[in-house]
């Protein structure tokens, strides 16, 4: 098996891959800015920069290679979770089912549109794509529940790893004091 040290990102791009359109794509992007960014303290291992590129005309079924190998060398999947993430029907749903069902990855879901602490993380169901419900329901998920937001990302991608889950099975969330130590 591949070196699992990436953090892969899954997001709803809405139809486009334009940014601007406020959709999850946007904050995608701005998390890796921030990466990318020296005076800005957020490493993050992109899987998406450690296989090749693929291009929107691809194959279906090359896409989905790219896309499981990307998997297979992440130690933990983050899902952007937006106002329209949980209607999509094709590669977030995918994401989701190879992460937790083949690969054992915990999922880091952050909301863009929360700028409060998680403590009750029922209450963000409406965001949820199906296929994050299911595995909640059914137990098969380990995730924790966090607002997009930059010092909660990093940690979270810092410790929650296929090694490391978050506790709480699929209902993980920080407490108070992690919040504060975030500046939230």
């Amino acid at each position: 098996m591949a070196y699992r040290n990436g953090t892969y990102i899954a997001f709803h791009a809405d139809g486009t891959n334009i940014p601007g359109g406020n959709s999850d794509i946007d904050y995608y992007n701005l998390m890796k800015a921030w990466s990318e960014h020296k005076d800005i303290d957020f490493t993050l291992i992109n899987s998406h920069d450690k296989v090749s590129a693929v291009r929107d005309s691809s194959s279906r079924e090359t896409l989905r290679r790219s896309l499981m190998e990307r998997l297979s060398k992440s130690k933990n999947l983050v899902l952007i979770l937006g106002k329209t993430t949980r209607l999509d029907t094709d590669w977030v749903p995918f994401e989701i089912a190879k992460a937790v069902d083949d690969y054992g990855l915990p999922i880091i879901a952050t909301y863009t549109q929360v700028a409060v602490p998680i403590f009750a993380p029922t209450a963000f169901v409406s965001y949820w794509p199906q296929a994050l419900a299911a595995r909640i329901n059914n137990g098969a998920a380990s995730v924790i529940h966090i607002p997009f937001n930059k010092n909660a990302l990093l940690d979270a991608t810092k410790h929650f790893t296929h090694d490391n889950l978050p506790k709480g099975g699929g209902l993980g969330y920080y407490d108070a004091e992690a919040y504060q130590s975030f500046g939230m």
